[in-house]
């Protein structure tokens, strides 16, 4: 009988104590918390670097591919047929990387 008696004199300061309590854990956790928000943070700097990356391989791509379809661009063919071939002049002395 007296916890009641208790509870029913402090109802105020229990509720106050619970919505608080639900708003600090809705700031710090849960879907649009603290800790989400940096998680995503970090998620959309991995996507920047990959954007970037993939861009830079986008534009080395699109230069070879200029290279051999616009005009014919002899000494770039001649660098691609002794890289894939392994060919050269004849007492040529040849390096591989």
């Amino acid at each position: 009988m007296k916890f009641i008696e208790i509870i029913n004199k402090k109802k105020f300061t229990l509720i106050s104590i619970i919505l608080f309590s639900y708003v600090i854990l809705n700031l710090l956790d849960g879907e649009r918390g603290l800790i989400s928000y940096y998680k995503k943070q970090n998620v959309v700097s991995k996507i920047n670097d990959e954007k970037q990356s993939l861009l830079f391989e986008l534009d080395i791509i699109e230069k070879k591919n200029s290279l051999l379809t616009n005009v014919v661009d002899v000494d770039y063919l001649e660098i691609l047929y002794r890289e894939k071939f392994m060919v050269g002049k004849f007492n040529e002395k040849i390096y591989i990387k």
